[in-house]
Formats: structure tokens, sequence, C-alpha cells
């Protein structure tokens, strides 16, 4: 029997008949108000009045069939988005503001960190599609617009022809078949519209899991007492608090004073509130993440208050700086933005197959075979009174030793069948969630839902059922997308390359031309274990793969050097952004010539100027070739042509 919950607000509504759960991935409908598409079905007048909540009798009712449905447009959902279409699939991005990217949007600015903690843990910034968004930012936004870091998530999105999105819309409602979710309602209110969404794999992505709560998916709040999972870190006897939400300023220094007047609701702050909290006699360009609240409250429901009390701490703690006397070069320091939508950090962890622990992340992930995604951001605790708990660290930080694997068992839902979920709200207790939580981490789960959910559409399968039948075959996928996991290598039988012979103009010492070929896509900094390099001479330097008979190709792939040494995010912090390159990365190759041996001889396949990514792909006609080569012209800066991987496809 079909249910709904949240019952009364659809009381009036009648389902149309059982869909089942594998529906074809392909069939999609354009969303435009109006079109159903040819092969979606197409509801009568009465079928639409039948299907309108009965309160809301002006909203138009739009039906919508697609493969996998991403909820929350972060930067989990936009790569879950980008990654199940990228795979082949009909993919809806449904995000219930204006624009992309969460906490790292214009309207919060928070910098993305990741397993590379800071540059502490060289070598380990994340791959994939975290790491195509990162590099395309700094080289077409080395100024740091905000506002551009959003408009590059949106022409991602825009590009993508499998992916539709729905911007300022809401995940309200969910019709469920037994353990199943059989439809999703969405409305937009400015456009005054209801959509009834049915796809095959459902996706939250939306941080307080607001799609799952209204399928009735199983999750967990609040600290976990330290018998739970037996965590050393956890709280003796746990309870139901969290970490808070946090609004960010930034500022800017004129050529001139800039008097600053609190308004009369600012919070009177004190050096006392600023015990444990530093303000910087150097810089006040970017506002201050321990302007945190809400851990003792519900962050979800109180959001509204919560937002103000942070307003009247920011503008206080400006006063302060602007007017206490003990910060008299800021006198030319002006405000320049103020986040208006709290950042959150903490509220529903879904309940998975597996729930990650503190164990886990420091070597437990090694006994487990479905690493699909990595983290390696320190334990990061917070006090849960926030910027009140005056008298304590605003953090308390446990550095882990290497980075860890996610587990594909901690994505997906325990009891709803087709339901799974990257960001901050996966399967883990409270301590592993203080190392998951960062949007680097978040964004690598995303993917790897992605391409899980397109993998459940193509071959009719529940992400269950996926992780036991075909969980070598995802994890060969995401590396073929350059997903970083720990202690998987490139395995994929239908990449040509590793039957071939290397050769190479020259290579430096150590960086042998057969690294191309050894599976593996990063290399501990200062070493040349996994990378082919050689010095650009006059006519640069060549790499070249050789069969011994002629090979059907039309696709190579190539892994660059981009870097991953360095940190890499977009950050209104002047100390932060020092430690980057706001540009094409050095090391990567620019300008390179693509080239094949055949039969009928040399054949041009590509010739590229200009790059910066370290992911290139290259279609071309089917081409029978005894060779191909890779001509490196010239890099972004670097003296040495440096190439990662080399892969190869009929």
């Amino acid at each position: 029997m079909s249910r709904i919950d949240r019952r009364s607000l659809l009381s009036g509504a009648s389902f149309l008949a059982t869909y089942g759960l594998f529906v074809d991935g392909r069939r999609f409908v354009s969303g435009e108000a109006g079109d159903q598409g040819e092969s979606a079905p197409k509801p009568t007048a009465a079928d639409a009045q039948r299907s309108r909540p009965a309160d809301e009798p002006h909203m138009h009712l739009v039906e919508l069939d697609v493969g996998v449905l991403v909820a929350g447009g972060g930067m989990a959902g936009v790569c879950a988005a980008l990654s199940a279409a990228r795979n082949g699939v009909r993919t809806l991005l449904v995000q219930d503001r204006s624009r992309l990217g969460g906490n790292a949007s214009s309207e919060i600015r928070m910098h993305i960190v990741g397993a590379d903690s800071h540059g502490s843990r060289a070598g380990w910034r994340e791959g994939g599609l975290i790491e195509e968004i990162r590099l395309d930012d700094a080289a077409g936004n080395p100024h740091r617009a905000w506002e551009l870091f959003d408009l590059l998530l949106y022409d991602k999105c825009a590009r993508e022809p499998n992916l539709t999105l729905k911007l300022d819309t809401t995940v309200y409602a969910v019709e469920l078949d037994g353990q199943r979710i059989a439809r999703v309602w969405a409305r937009c209110d400015k456009t005054e519209t209801t959509y009834v969404i049915r796809a095959a794999v459902y996706c939250d992505c939306t941080g307080d899991s607001r799609l799952a709560l209204e399928a009735g998916a199983e999750f967990r709040e609040g600290r976990e007492p330290r018998t739970t999972y037996d965590e050393p870190l956890a709280l003796k006897d746990g309870d139901p608090h969290s970490q808070g939400s946090s609004i960010l300023f930034t500022a800017r220094k004129h050529d001139h004073a800039m008097p600053y007047t609190a308004p009369p609701w600012a919070r009177e702050i004190t050096e006392n509130d600023l015990l444990f909290r530093s303000i910087s006699s150097k810089s006040y360009e970017y506002g201050y993440w321990w302007i945190e609240l809400g851990g003792m409250r519900d962050v979800i429901r109180d959001n509204e208050e919560l937002r103000f009390e942070l307003l009247r701490i920011v503008l206080g703690v400006w006063n302060w700086i602007k007017n206490s006397g003990q910060r008299p070069n800021s006198a030319n320091w002006a405000l320049e933005t103020i986040g208006m939508i709290p950042g959150k950090r903490e509220s529903r962890r879904l309940t998975g197959d597996h729930v990650q622990t503190q164990h886990d992340l420091t070597g437990g992930w090694r006994e487990r075979d479905d690493g699909v995604s990595i983290g390696g951001w320190a334990f990061d605790e917070h006090p849960p009174k926030g910027f009140d708990a005056w008298d304590q660290p605003p953090f308390m930080s446990r550095p882990i030793e290497e980075p860890y694997n996610l587990a594909l068992e901690a994505l997906y839902s325990r009891n709803v069948t087709n339901l799974m979920m990257a960001g901050r709200n996966i399967s883990n207790s409270h301590v592993a969630f203080t190392s998951t939580r960062v949007m680097a981490t978040c964004a690598c789960t995303g993917q790897a839902i992605g391409t899980a959910a397109a993998m459940c559409v193509e071959q009719g399968l529940a992400p269950r059922e996926l992780r036991r039948s075909s969980m070598a075959e995802l994890q060969q996928r995401l590396l073929r997308d350059d997903q970083s996991i720990r202690g998987v290598v490139n395995e994929d039988s239908a990449d040509l390359a590793r039957e071939a012979h290397v050769v190479a103009s020259s290579a430096l010492d150590g960086a042998d031309p057969e690294h191309v070929i050894d599976g593996e896509v990063r290399d501990v900094p200062g070493e040349w274990r996994h990378r082919w390099g050689a010095e650009l001479g006059p006519k640069g330097a060549w790499i070249e793969l050789r069969w011994d008979a002629p090979r059907r190709i039309s696709r190579v792939q190539i892994t660059f050097d981009s870097g991953f040494h360095r940190e890499l995010t977009l950050s209104a912090s002047d100390s932060v952004t020092k430690r980057m390159v706001r540009g094409p990365q050095p090391e990567t190759v620019r300008d390179y010539v693509l080239s094949a041996r055949t039969p009928a001889g040399e054949r041009v396949l590509a010739e590229v100027s200009g790059n910066h990514q370290r992911l290139r792909r290259h279609a071309f006609e089917p081409t029978l070739a005894t060779s191909i080569r890779l001509h490196v012209r010239a890099t972004n800066g670097a003296k040495e042509a440096r190439v990662f991987e080399m892969r190869c496809y009929a």
C-alpha cells in the first residue's frame, strides 16, 4: 500500500497508477511548463486536478520523469548530479536556493577544505569533479569573485545535456511504495509550480536530510555515548547536542578612515568573550568561523532565531574591532558583505547499512572492500555552545594520520531501498562526522553516489544490490573519472593502454615512462613513483604507447599533474590564498598534440593549447593505431612535462 508522509499536506491528492522502481533512465521530461515529453504519460486535466493539493488551487502541476533525482545543490549535490548525468542518465537537480554551492556559495562564503588538511598532508588534495571545479575556478576567477564561483557551478550544470536544474525549489513530500520512494513532491513558489517527480534512484544531498525525513528514513542526531561504538573520542555519556552554525563576513581596506556605528541591537562584545578567540591585528578581510551558535538548540527549526543572534554577534565583533581601541589599525577597514544565511555544520545523520565510526577513519577502512571516496580532515569538534562557550577554545582538533576511504554502505539508506545520500548527512557516528563533514569530502561522496545511482539505473539494481554485485565495477568507473580511492588501482579491462609498451623522448631520474600505465595517479611530493617526467627541450617532450598489433581506438584519456601538494580553494582569507596559485597550476601541461600512427601514416587526433585541467578526454573517429603519442609542447610554468596516466578505449 502506498502512503505519503506529511499526509495533511496532501490529503486531497489522488495518486497516479503504481510505478515500478526501476524506470528507464532515458525517459525524461524537460521540466518546461506544459512540456511533458513524447515518452512521458500525458495527464488529463482531471488527473492534474486530482493530483493538486486541495488547498492550493493556484499552483501549476508539472510531472517530471527521470532516472536520478538529486535534492540539494551544495557541493555534494552538484557533484552527485554532474556525475549521474555524465554517466548517461537523465538527472534532475532540485535546489532550494537561487544559487548552487551551499556553504561554498556567495551566500555563505566558506572555503572548501578536505583530505589535505590545510596543507599539513601534502599531496592528498582530492581528484575527480571537485578538482575540475577548483582548477576552473583558479584559472577563470583569479580575483576571487564569489558570485563567479556561483556562476561556475551553474555553468557546469547548464552544459550537461542529461541534467535539468530547478532552483528555488524545495522537496516537501514523498510517496512511498513499501520501502521504496515512488514519487517526490517539490515546489517553487516563485513560479507557483508544484513538481511531481518520479525517479529510479533518489539522492538526498540537502544536509538536513529533508528528502529522507519525508521518506521515513532512519536517522540519528546528537553525540553518542562512548559505549555505543567504543570510540575513545566520544563523550562518556553522550548528549543530544551538535555543532552549531556560523555567519561569515568580509571586509575591505580603504585609503581613508571608515567609521562604524553598530546598531542598537548588536551584542556588546568584551575581551572576555574573545579569551580563546583571536582577532589578528594583521588582517580583517575574512570573517570568523567561530562566530557559531546552535549546538544546544534545534539548528533546523530555530534557524531564524539563530540567524538573528549570529548577526548580533557579527556586528558586535566588528564594533569591538573598530571602536574598542584595541585594534587602531582597523581605522581604514569597512564591512563589505555579511552573510544572511547561517552556514550549518550538523543536524541529522542518516543511517546506512554501515555506520562509520572513529575506528573506520583511523584504520578500519582498510578491512573494507567498498571504499568509493577519500577523507582526511582532522576530528574537529566544536563546543555546542559555540561563541557563548567563552571559557573554552572554539574547537578541539585531533589529526588523523593518513587519509581514509569512505564506504559505499554509509551512502545509502538502511530502510529506504532506493535512497542514497552524500554530504554531511551520511551514515556516521558523531565522532566520524567531525572529520567527514568538510566540503571537499562531501563533494567526493556526491560524485560516488552519482556514479552509483547511474549504474543502478543502467543495471536495474537498488544501491544495496549494486554494492553486492558490482562493487569492483563501480570503483573502476570512479577511478576512470579521477575519483580518489585508496588501495584501488586501474584494472579496467577495457583500457587498451594497459597492453602497450611505453617509450618516451627522455625521462627524469625515476620518472619512467611505464608509470603512465601503472594504475596510480598520485605521488608523494618529491617522488616520481607514478608519473612520467621529462625536461622540456626546444621541441618539447613526448611519450608514446606502442602495441605489437594495431588496436582500434576512439577515445584517449590523459591525467596530468595539477600540483596536488598545494592547497587550492576559493577563500576570502588573504593568508589562506597566499598558499595557492590562483591561476593555471604551473605543473599542468598547457599545450600538446595527440597523434596516432596508423597503417596509412601519422594522424593528428587532437591539438590543444591553453589547457589548465588535470583530466582531459579526447574522442574521435575509430582509428586503427599501432601507437598513440602525446607530444607536450609547453606547461603552465614548470620546466618538465608531467603525466600521471594515459588510457585508451575502443
